[in-house]
């Protein structure tokens, strides 16, 4: 079998993997179509916000081993493939973007994408990880703390720093900052509502019967 072809199979199973819609399944087991409420995305996030605050944390730690999973196999398999990882974590955030089981129409590929970079630069991601936290206890908006840690590693990506060190030459560097801007172009509609007001907020305890996570989003 050569390289080509080896590639396209993980590419395509990997692909498939990603685009399994745990945020719309979760919702329907509870009776909820997620899609129908809240933003309408199928991510972690709307599940956090329709279904309740445990279905979302399990919507997103499953979104989270869609992405590391492909490159845990990739990296165990080996086959003298450098970049088959690498390729293997693009197409499970890929998948769940644009998931070939919802007329690929996806979630915006924040906690995929955080799982496929465990998988490739753990350093990097625990960085940008403290950064998301950071943002989201000052502000409460899981997209601005989303988009302040894309674009961190849109940049962090680039400088040599000790503690987030890389390795992957420049087609990895590459490869993030394209996966970094593809998530925060994701988010347009959000950093339009952050810009005008309207966006609401995430809140990981009850306010006075605000809804499952303490805000709902229009």
């Amino acid at each position: 079998m050569g390289n080509a072809t080896v590639y396209a199979l993980w590419i395509l199973a990997s692909y498939l993997a990603g685009g399994i819609p745990f945020g719309f399944l979760i919702g329907k087991m509870r009776g909820i179509d997620v899609r129908k409420a809240g933003s309408g995305n199928i991510g972690a996030t709307n599940v956090f916000r329709c279904v309740g605050r445990k279905w979302g944390l399990l919507a997103f730690a499953l979104d989270v081993a869609k992405g590391l999973a492909p490159v845990a196999a990739a990296r165990a398999w080996g086959g003298g493939l450098q970049y088959l990882p690498l390729a293997a974590g693009g197409a499970a955030v890929a998948g769940h973007m644009l998931t070939p089981y919802m007329k690929f129409k996806g979630g915006k590929g924040v906690a995929t994408a955080f799982g496929m970079l465990i998988g490739l630069a753990p350093g990097l991601v625990a960085a940008a990880f403290a950064l998301f936290c950071a943002v989201f206890a000052v502000s409460n908006y899981i997209s601005l703390a989303s988009c302040s840690a894309a674009a961190f590693l849109a940049v962090a990506v680039w400088i040599p720093v000790p503690f987030c060190a890389v390795h992957g030459g420049l087609p990895f560097k590459i490869f993030v900052t394209a996966v970094a801007a593809f998530v925060v172009w994701k988010h347009r509609s959000n950093i339009a509502r952050l810009a005008n007001g309207t966006e609401n907020k995430i809140y990981l305890r009850h306010r006075g019967g605000s809804g499952a996570g303490g805000a709902t989003e229009k």
